[in-house]
């Protein structure tokens, strides 16, 4: 299974757009895996959630973190991110991301309107910090 290039990673991240499945562990022990609309900036990954949602509460708690973004496709390559998250309710920072990631999901046209319902109180701005990138170009070669 040949390894990516950080820069091959970072643009299979990028293009084409695809969902991330998002891992985090609940209170008791159990796994817990959502889909989240998600943008790089740098290495870092960036989402937003539900402050009360399941990850919500499971990042509060235990900012440890998976995300899997992979291509449903032959061959198949992927992308895992584990790493660290932090919050923030910081509601310009949240409103930002929240358009940025409307825009790139649904299109610039309603961007805003993405924004404003995912960008608001009671949300949070995840922001993941890689401390391991496992990343592959195919497992059907």
């Amino acid at each position: 299974m040949p390894s990516m290039t950080p820069d091959e990673w970072r643009a299979f991240l990028r293009s084409p757009v695809r969902t991330a499945r998002v891992a985090t562990v609940r209170k008791d022990g159990s796994p817990h895996i959502a889909p989240v609309w998600f943008d790089l900036d740098g290495d870092d990954l960036v989402f937003t959630t539900g402050r009360d949602s399941v990850k919500g509460r499971t990042l509060r708690r235990d900012p440890r973190v998976s995300l899997c973004v992979d291509d449903d496709q032959p061959p198949f390559a992927f992308v895992i991110v584990e790493g660290t998250a932090t919050l923030s309710e910081d509601p310009a920072q949240l409103l930002a991301w929240a358009t940025r990631l409307g825009g790139r999901y649904m299109g610039e046209a309603v961007a805003q309107e993405y924004g404003a319902r995912n960008g608001g109180p009671g949300e949070l701005l995840v922001r993941v910090r890689p401390t391991r990138v496992i990343a592959a170009t195919g497992i059907a070669d």
